[in-house]
């Protein structure tokens, strides 16, 4: 079942289920705060509590038992199972999992394909008793495709490099890539975003001059 006021602005697609029944029952409704904008094939279940402004892609699931604060987006295709924590104005882009126990603080990003990790042996008893995602922090940044094991923690404005596997800690504030992902520099090191442009778009025509 759903609770919400009766002036609560949301636009829903056709096809969006809310308050999905969970085969984990947590005694609770969904609660779904106003104007959210949720796309057609949008499942949500039963038992999570969701802020005002909550935007959909097509095809997302969000299990139940999750606490999703304020203006988040979950883009198309991506799923948030249950038990995340998942704080104000984060972005969560297409094609994402985000494992259950997950915690993401307030305006971290995922980019496209990040796949978040719990279980440290699948199919272990144990393990699965001590299933914890990763804790990523306040502003952190996850690049394509990143891979993120269990109960890693990502400080707080952290960058992390496209296709990395991130299995330790990170500290804040730092830039990490590589399997396993490493801390190289500090955010505040970074070129400035017309260098970086200007050595992509000059590196082909650079080489080619080298060749002739």
């Amino acid at each position: 079942m759903l609770r919400a006021s009766d002036d609560h602005g949301w636009v829903v697609d056709p096809g969006v289920q809310l308050g999905y029944p969970a085969a984990r029952r947590t005694g609770r409704s969904l609660q779904l705060g106003g104007d959210a904008r949720l796309r057609s094939g949008t499942v949500v279940y039963d038992g999570s509590r969701i802020g005002a402004h909550f935007e959909t892609g097509h095809g997302v699931v969000v299990r139940e038992d999750c606490v999703i604060g304020e203006h988040v987006s979950v883009w198309s295709n991506s799923v948030v199972d249950y038990g995340c924590r998942i704080g104000n104005r984060v972005k969560i882009h297409a094609n994402c999992y985000v494992a259950q126990f997950t915690w993401l603080e307030d305006d971290a990003f995922l980019a496209p394909g990040v796949t978040i990790a719990n279980d440290l042996y699948p199919g272990d008893e144990k393990s699965a008793r001590l299933m914890t995602g990763p804790h990523i922090g306040m502003g952190a940044q996850i690049g394509v495709n990143v891979t993120i094991l269990p109960f890693v923690h990502i400080g707080a404005g952290a960058m992390i490099g496209s296709g990395s596997v991130v299995t330790r800690n990170i500290p804040a504030g730092m830039v990490a890539y590589g399997n396993p992902a490493v801390p190289h520099r500090r955010v505040a090191d970074l070129p400035g975003i017309e260098d970086r442009v200007t050595s992509i778009v000059d590196a082909p025509a650079a080489r080619s001059e080298h060749r002739s």
